[in-house]
């Protein structure tokens, strides 16, 4: 959420740094502004009331003692109008604070400059690539085909237990799953990274925290007797634990790790691009949180984007880093890379994880903040990447690795597996 002294001093600023992410910020921040000022009038008049009041009441103590009981009335009748007027700026100044937390949530976090204009994701920039892509010849099959031909993911006992979009992991497919968990956090409790198992569902508090809500309530499985929701991403629960929390000097960096169950709706087109394993309503994924200082954050991004990128080689797979441009961006992020894998048998890149700074925005809607050293309190920084969701690394594994129907398994997975080659 943006602050409103930002909003207040930098009004223009801010209407043309949403503009690179195509939202016309012009008439809420208007509205803000209007808002704001009467909010601080109202609370102007308010202060002045009360301390008249203070002053009053003192008084009538003075006059009953001397026994001028009619003017002591008279200041008590002042008093009351005072008391009456105090109640009725103190709704009005309710009232506006209400009216703007509700547009205040309603603007997108502001770009960094690095951010590059577009609208969709034809205008995100390629930044890098790595590891050549594999030559499977015309023979090679899809993953939903190999995973069926070899018995490991069950696509049709998932719509029976549940609906599409819910597989079932047998065999050596559930034992790839675990080790890519274990392999995942491995790396990551390695690089320094606390692990972390947190719930799977939160709270309408820790939605709201983090940005979910009330953005994508509708991407959200909704447990609506206790008002909880299904986890999309550790993200959630994992930042919110420095929910309401103030931070020393010397408590960063915080660092975190998570492996949860993730749950989206994902509602969306039909068709190849969303068969088999490449768009689930549930999936694991292992996450990477980051606390910073404002002014080590991005330093903080350069690191995880390395990690990131460091799992990716290991596991042999064709990559590519992607700036995302002002238009694919989150409603969150300030700045996000995307991590795709080349899906040799499909002959099409498959999104893998995302790499965000999300500067003060969710710490102000957090109040996660820190104590400087002369004793201020500032607004934090968060960052997160997935490092790395599975389904999607799954299909590439399948595909790219194929070989006289058997799947070779790369040489890092290999003891967290337990078997060379799945047949």
């Amino acid at each position: 959420m943006l602050t409103l002294k930002l909003l207040r001093e930098q009004p223009d600023f801010v209407i043309r740094k949403l503009a690179v992410k195509n939202f016309d910020a012009k008439e809420i921040v208007e509205k803000i502004n209007l808002l704001d000022v009467e909010r601080r009038a109202c609370q102007t008049e308010l202060d002045a009331c009360l301390a008249e009041q203070k002053k009053l009441a003192a008084k009538i103590g003075g006059l009953m003692k001397e026994g001028k009981r009619e003017e002591a009335e008279a200041v008590k009748s002042q008093v009351a109008e005072l008391k009456s007027k105090s109640a009725e700026l103190d709704a009005r100044g309710q009232k506006a604070q209400e009216e703007t937390l509700s547009l205040l949530v309603l603007l997108p976090n502001l770009p960094c400059d690095a951010v590059p204009a577009g609208k969709t994701a034809e205008d995100n920039v390629v930044v890098k690539m790595g590891n050549e892509i594999p030559d499977l010849g015309p023979d090679a099959l899809p993953h939903w085909e190999l995973a069926k031909k070899l018995d490991i993911i069950d696509f049709d006992l998932g719509v029976k237990l549940t609906g599409a979009g819910f597989p079932v992991y047998k065999g050596k497919g559930a034992r790839l799953q675990r080790a890519l968990i274990n392999y995942f956090l491995d790396i990551n409790t390695k690089a320094g990274y606390l692990e972390v198992e947190p719930p799977v569902m939160v709270n309408e508090a820790s939605g709201f925290g983090t940005g979910q809500l009330p953005d994508k309530e509708g991407q959200m499985y909704h447990a609506n007797l206790d008002n909880f929701y299904l986890v999309p991403t550790a993200e959630v629960p994992v930042t919110n634990i420095y929910r309401d929390v103030i931070l020393g000097s010397n408590d960063f960096p915080v660092k975190m790790t998570a492996y949860t169950p993730c749950f989206r709706r994902e509602a969306g087109s039909y068709g190849k691009d969303v068969r088999g394993l490449n768009r689930l309503h549930q999936f694991d994924k292992v996450e990477i949180v980051r606390i910073e200082k404002p002014e080590n954050s991005y330093a903080a991004l350069d690191e995880m984007i390395a990690h990131v990128e460091g799992i990716v080689m290991s596991l042999g797979l064709p990559y590519r880093i992607l700036r995302l441009c002002g238009g694919d961006m989150s409603f969150t992020s300030a700045i996000t890379y995307d991590f795709e894998v080349y899906s040799a048998a499909q002959g099409r890149w498959l999104e893998i994880s995302s790499v965000s700074n999300f500067e003060s925005y969710q710490a102000n809607r957090l109040k996660l903040r820190y104590r400087t050293e002369d004793g201020k309190t500032e607004l934090a920084h968060t960052l997160n990447g997935s490092s790395l969701a599975l389904p999607r690394v799954v299909a590439a594994l399948l595909e790219n690795n194929q070989k006289d129907g058997k799947i070779i398994i790369p040489e890092a997975l290999r003891p967290y597996t337990g078997f060379d080659v799945i047949d």
